[in-house]
Protein backbone atom coordinates (compact mmCIF):
# COMPACT_ATOMS: atom_id res chain seq x y z
CA UNK A 1 0.00 0.00 0.00
CA UNK A 2 1.66 3.45 -1.08
CA UNK A 3 1.83 6.32 1.53
CA UNK A 4 -1.01 7.90 -1.00
CA UNK A 5 -3.26 5.13 -0.73
CA UNK A 6 -2.42 5.08 2.90
CA UNK A 7 -3.05 8.82 3.47
CA UNK A 8 -6.61 8.19 1.21
CA UNK A 9 -7.71 5.40 3.74
CA UNK A 10 -7.11 7.33 6.82
CA UNK A 11 -9.21 9.92 5.32
CA UNK A 12 -12.29 8.02 4.38
CA UNK A 13 -11.67 6.64 7.93
CA UNK A 14 -12.50 9.82 9.32
CA UNK A 15 -10.80 8.96 12.71
CA UNK A 16 -11.96 11.79 14.40
CA UNK A 17 -15.80 10.40 13.85
CA UNK A 18 -14.89 7.32 16.23
CA UNK A 19 -14.95 8.25 19.24
CA UNK A 20 -18.94 7.60 18.43
CA UNK A 21 -17.77 3.81 18.37
CA UNK A 22 -15.94 4.03 21.09
CA UNK A 23 -17.32 5.35 23.76
CA UNK A 24 -20.75 3.87 23.65
CA UNK A 25 -18.63 0.13 24.33
CA UNK A 26 -16.46 1.94 26.50
CA UNK A 27 -19.33 3.37 29.05
CA UNK A 28 -21.09 -0.03 28.20
CA UNK A 29 -18.92 -2.16 29.79
CA UNK A 30 -18.49 0.37 32.89
CA UNK A 31 -21.82 0.70 33.43
CA UNK A 32 -22.15 -3.25 33.57
CA UNK A 33 -19.34 -3.75 35.52
CA UNK A 34 -21.18 -1.43 37.94
CA UNK A 35 -24.17 -3.34 38.01
CA UNK A 36 -22.60 -6.96 38.08
CA UNK A 37 -18.69 -6.71 39.26
CA UNK A 38 -17.70 -8.34 35.95
CA UNK A 39 -15.98 -7.77 33.16
CA UNK A 40 -15.03 -9.74 30.50
CA UNK A 41 -12.05 -8.56 28.25
CA UNK A 42 -12.89 -10.96 24.92
CA UNK A 43 -16.20 -10.00 24.34
CA UNK A 44 -15.34 -6.36 25.74
CA UNK A 45 -12.88 -5.77 22.52
CA UNK A 46 -14.51 -7.83 20.23
CA UNK A 47 -17.74 -5.51 20.79
CA UNK A 48 -15.49 -2.96 20.09
CA UNK A 49 -13.57 -3.79 16.90
CA UNK A 50 -17.12 -4.77 15.66
CA UNK A 51 -17.98 -1.25 16.49
CA UNK A 52 -15.62 0.58 15.15
CA UNK A 53 -15.40 -1.64 11.72
CA UNK A 54 -19.63 -0.31 11.45
CA UNK A 55 -18.50 3.11 11.95
CA UNK A 56 -15.36 2.93 9.45
CA UNK A 57 -17.38 0.87 6.99
CA UNK A 58 -20.26 3.39 7.26
CA UNK A 59 -18.39 6.46 6.77
CA UNK A 60 -16.43 4.56 3.35
CA UNK A 61 -19.80 3.99 2.14
CA UNK A 62 -20.98 7.56 2.57
CA UNK A 63 -18.20 8.90 0.73
CA UNK A 64 -18.48 6.62 -2.04
CA UNK A 65 -22.19 6.86 -2.38
CA UNK A 66 -22.44 11.10 -1.61
CA UNK A 67 -19.58 11.22 -4.89
CA UNK A 68 -21.87 9.50 -6.97
CA UNK A 69 -25.05 11.37 -6.05
CA UNK A 70 -23.02 14.84 -6.02
CA UNK A 71 -23.66 15.46 -2.82
CA UNK A 72 -19.62 16.05 -2.25
CA UNK A 73 -19.06 19.13 -4.69
CA UNK A 74 -16.24 22.08 -5.02
CA UNK A 75 -18.32 23.98 -2.41
CA UNK A 76 -17.47 21.88 0.62
CA UNK A 77 -16.37 23.11 3.48
CA UNK A 78 -15.38 20.14 5.34
CA UNK A 79 -12.70 17.75 5.16
CA UNK A 80 -11.45 16.85 1.78
CA UNK A 81 -13.67 13.60 0.22
CA UNK A 82 -11.25 10.58 -1.38
CA UNK A 83 -14.07 9.66 -4.12
CA UNK A 84 -15.01 13.29 -4.73
CA UNK A 85 -11.58 14.45 -4.73
CA UNK A 86 -10.38 11.33 -7.38
CA UNK A 87 -7.81 10.16 -4.55
CA UNK A 88 -9.50 7.22 -4.43
CA UNK A 89 -12.42 5.12 -7.40
CA UNK A 90 -15.25 4.70 -6.28
CA UNK A 91 -15.53 0.67 -6.65
CA UNK A 92 -12.59 0.33 -4.49
CA UNK A 93 -13.92 2.71 -1.55
CA UNK A 94 -17.36 0.35 -1.53
CA UNK A 95 -15.17 -2.52 -1.55
CA UNK A 96 -12.90 -1.24 1.70
CA UNK A 97 -16.34 -0.81 3.12
CA UNK A 98 -16.95 -4.17 2.51
CA UNK A 99 -13.81 -5.55 4.04
CA UNK A 100 -14.74 -3.64 6.93
CA UNK A 101 -18.19 -5.18 7.15
CA UNK A 102 -16.36 -8.66 6.97
CA UNK A 103 -14.27 -7.76 10.28
CA UNK A 104 -17.65 -6.73 11.73
CA UNK A 105 -18.86 -10.00 11.12
CA UNK A 106 -15.92 -12.22 12.56
CA UNK A 107 -16.27 -10.18 15.41
CA UNK A 108 -19.96 -10.67 15.51
CA UNK A 109 -19.46 -14.47 15.25
CA UNK A 110 -17.51 -14.33 18.19
CA UNK A 111 -19.71 -12.58 20.32
CA UNK A 112 -22.84 -14.86 18.68
CA UNK A 113 -21.22 -17.66 20.08
CA UNK A 114 -20.98 -16.31 23.88
CA UNK A 115 -24.83 -14.75 23.92
CA UNK A 116 -26.73 -16.25 21.36
CA UNK A 117 -29.82 -15.32 18.80
CA UNK A 118 -29.72 -10.97 20.28
CA UNK A 119 -26.65 -10.94 18.27
CA UNK A 120 -28.12 -11.27 15.19
CA UNK A 121 -31.11 -8.74 15.66
CA UNK A 122 -28.27 -6.44 16.87
CA UNK A 123 -26.07 -7.12 13.81
CA UNK A 124 -28.19 -7.52 10.64
CA UNK A 125 -29.85 -3.62 11.12
CA UNK A 126 -26.26 -2.59 12.22
CA UNK A 127 -24.62 -3.72 8.95
CA UNK A 128 -27.15 -2.69 6.76
CA UNK A 129 -27.37 0.47 7.88
CA UNK A 130 -23.90 1.18 7.55
CA UNK A 131 -24.92 1.29 3.88
CA UNK A 132 -28.45 2.42 4.41
CA UNK A 133 -27.39 5.63 6.44
CA UNK A 134 -26.62 7.26 2.43
CA UNK A 135 -27.16 4.34 0.52
CA UNK A 136 -30.68 2.40 -0.58
CA UNK A 137 -34.04 3.28 -1.30
CA UNK A 138 -34.32 5.04 1.72
CA UNK A 139 -31.11 6.72 2.54
CA UNK A 140 -31.48 8.00 6.26
CA UNK A 141 -29.01 11.22 5.52
CA UNK A 142 -31.36 12.22 2.53
CA UNK A 143 -34.56 12.01 4.58
CA UNK A 144 -33.67 14.21 7.71
CA UNK A 145 -33.51 11.47 10.01
CA UNK A 146 -29.57 11.34 10.40
CA UNK A 147 -29.81 12.19 13.84
CA UNK A 148 -32.76 9.64 15.32
CA UNK A 149 -30.46 7.75 13.16
CA UNK A 150 -27.74 8.22 15.50
CA UNK A 151 -29.14 8.46 18.66
CA UNK A 152 -30.58 4.88 18.45
CA UNK A 153 -28.08 3.29 16.90
CA UNK A 154 -25.28 4.89 18.05
CA UNK A 155 -26.66 5.41 21.37
CA UNK A 156 -29.16 2.89 22.73
CA UNK A 157 -28.28 0.26 20.68
CA UNK A 158 -24.71 0.43 21.12
CA UNK A 159 -24.68 0.79 24.78
CA UNK A 160 -27.56 -1.89 25.52
CA UNK A 161 -26.17 -4.01 23.36
CA UNK A 162 -22.81 -3.62 25.31
CA UNK A 163 -24.39 -3.86 28.52
CA UNK A 164 -26.40 -7.34 27.17
CA UNK A 165 -22.64 -8.93 25.52
CA UNK A 166 -21.50 -8.35 28.95
CA UNK A 167 -24.03 -9.34 31.38
CA UNK A 168 -26.80 -11.30 29.72
CA UNK A 169 -29.30 -9.24 30.76
CA UNK A 170 -31.44 -5.57 29.36
CA UNK A 171 -31.08 -3.24 32.31
CA UNK A 172 -33.17 0.06 32.63
CA UNK A 173 -30.11 1.92 33.04
CA UNK A 174 -28.49 1.00 29.97
CA UNK A 175 -31.25 2.58 28.18
CA UNK A 176 -30.79 6.40 30.43
CA UNK A 177 -26.42 6.02 29.36
CA UNK A 178 -27.84 5.41 25.82
CA UNK A 179 -29.60 8.23 25.65
CA UNK A 180 -27.34 10.52 27.14
CA UNK A 181 -24.47 9.06 24.90
CA UNK A 182 -26.66 9.07 21.57
CA UNK A 183 -27.34 12.77 22.12
CA UNK A 184 -23.66 13.90 22.69
CA UNK A 185 -23.16 11.72 19.17
CA UNK A 186 -26.27 13.43 17.48
CA UNK A 187 -24.16 16.69 18.11
CA UNK A 188 -21.31 15.51 15.58
CA UNK A 189 -24.42 14.77 12.93
CA UNK A 190 -25.89 18.23 13.70
CA UNK A 191 -22.77 20.29 13.20
CA UNK A 192 -21.85 18.52 9.93
CA UNK A 193 -25.51 19.37 8.65
CA UNK A 194 -25.50 22.86 9.79
CA UNK A 195 -21.51 23.48 7.90
CA UNK A 196 -22.94 21.76 4.63
CA UNK A 197 -26.74 23.09 4.65
CA UNK A 198 -26.11 25.27 1.87
CA UNK A 199 -24.57 22.94 -0.37
CA UNK A 200 -26.68 20.18 0.83
CA UNK A 201 -29.54 22.49 -0.60
CA UNK A 202 -28.36 22.25 -3.84
CA UNK A 203 -27.52 17.98 -4.18
CA UNK A 204 -30.97 17.24 -2.97
CA UNK A 205 -29.87 16.00 0.70
CA UNK A 206 -32.94 17.46 3.00
CA UNK A 207 -30.98 17.13 6.03
CA UNK A 208 -32.86 18.75 9.37
CA UNK A 209 -30.71 21.87 9.00
CA UNK A 210 -31.46 21.85 5.16
CA UNK A 211 -35.73 21.51 5.86
CA UNK A 212 -35.95 23.69 9.01
CA UNK A 213 -33.14 26.65 8.47
CA UNK A 214 -30.00 27.23 10.24
CA UNK A 215 -31.96 28.43 13.24
CA UNK A 216 -33.59 25.68 13.75
CA UNK A 217 -30.30 23.74 13.36
CA UNK A 218 -28.34 25.64 16.24
CA UNK A 219 -31.65 24.80 18.19
CA UNK A 220 -31.53 21.28 17.83
CA UNK A 221 -27.56 21.68 18.90
CA UNK A 222 -28.71 23.41 22.42
CA UNK A 223 -31.41 21.06 22.86
CA UNK A 224 -28.56 17.93 22.24
CA UNK A 225 -26.18 19.70 24.41
CA UNK A 226 -28.81 20.63 27.46
CA UNK A 227 -30.91 17.35 27.45
CA UNK A 228 -27.90 14.84 28.07
CA UNK A 229 -26.98 16.79 31.48
CA UNK A 230 -30.74 16.98 31.96
CA UNK A 231 -30.84 13.67 31.75
CA UNK A 232 -28.23 12.76 33.50
CA UNK A 233 -30.78 13.56 36.60
CA UNK A 234 -32.02 10.23 35.83
CA UNK A 235 -29.33 8.40 37.50
CA UNK A 236 -30.98 9.57 40.60
CA UNK A 237 -33.68 7.52 40.43
CA UNK A 238 -31.35 4.83 39.93
CA UNK A 239 -29.53 5.35 43.17
CA UNK A 240 -26.65 6.03 41.72
CA UNK A 241 -26.16 9.93 42.05
CA UNK A 242 -22.78 10.31 41.14
CA UNK A 243 -23.17 9.44 37.64
CA UNK A 244 -25.41 12.13 37.22
CA UNK A 245 -22.49 14.79 37.70
CA UNK A 246 -20.27 12.35 34.34
CA UNK A 247 -22.39 15.07 31.79
CA UNK A 248 -20.95 17.91 33.68
CA UNK A 249 -17.34 18.50 32.72
CA UNK A 250 -18.88 17.83 28.93
CA UNK A 251 -21.22 20.72 29.42
CA UNK A 252 -18.68 23.04 29.29
CA UNK A 253 -17.43 22.15 25.76
CA UNK A 254 -21.22 21.52 25.09
CA UNK A 255 -21.84 25.36 25.96
CA UNK A 256 -18.70 26.39 23.68
CA UNK A 257 -19.97 24.61 20.85
CA UNK A 258 -23.48 26.08 21.23
CA UNK A 259 -21.50 29.75 21.31
CA UNK A 260 -19.64 28.74 18.40
CA UNK A 261 -22.57 27.45 16.35
CA UNK A 262 -24.51 30.73 16.89
CA UNK A 263 -21.68 33.05 16.10
CA UNK A 264 -19.25 31.63 13.62
CA UNK A 265 -20.46 31.57 9.82
CA UNK A 266 -20.51 27.97 8.74
CA UNK A 267 -17.27 27.40 7.27
CA UNK A 268 -13.63 25.62 7.91
CA UNK A 269 -14.33 26.48 11.68
CA UNK A 270 -16.53 24.07 12.18
CA UNK A 271 -14.63 21.58 11.41
CA UNK A 272 -12.80 22.25 15.44
CA UNK A 273 -16.41 22.46 16.76
CA UNK A 274 -16.86 18.76 15.42
CA UNK A 275 -13.01 18.29 16.86
CA UNK A 276 -14.74 19.42 20.66
CA UNK A 277 -17.86 17.42 20.03
CA UNK A 278 -15.62 14.19 19.40
CA UNK A 279 -13.62 15.72 22.81
CA UNK A 280 -17.25 15.82 24.50
CA UNK A 281 -18.27 12.68 23.60
CA UNK A 282 -14.66 11.37 25.23
CA UNK A 283 -14.48 13.07 28.21
CA UNK A 284 -18.33 12.47 28.94
CA UNK A 285 -16.98 8.23 29.04
CA UNK A 286 -14.33 9.59 31.29
CA UNK A 287 -16.02 11.03 33.41
CA UNK A 288 -18.73 7.94 33.94
CA UNK A 289 -15.90 5.64 34.13
CA UNK A 290 -14.14 8.42 37.26
CA UNK A 291 -17.52 8.39 38.96
CA UNK A 292 -18.48 4.63 38.73
CA UNK A 293 -14.88 3.58 40.20
CA UNK A 294 -15.69 6.04 42.46
CA UNK A 295 -18.52 5.27 43.88
CA UNK A 296 -18.33 1.18 43.78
Amino acid sequence: MTGSTLKACLLAARPKTLPAAIVPVWAGCVLAWKLTGNFNLLLALCTLGGSIAIQIATNFFNDAIDARKGADTERRLGPTRVTASGMMDSKTVMRLATVFLGIAVACGTVLYQARGWPIVAIGIPSLFLAYGYTGGPFPLAYRGMGELFVILFFGLVAVCGTVFIQTSGWPREALLLGLQIGLLSSILISINNLRDREEDATTGKRTLAVRFGPKVAVAVIWVEVHLTVFAGLGWFSFNMPPLAIAGAPGFLIGLRIILGVMTLAPGPAFNRLLALGGVQLILFAAAFHFAAVMAH
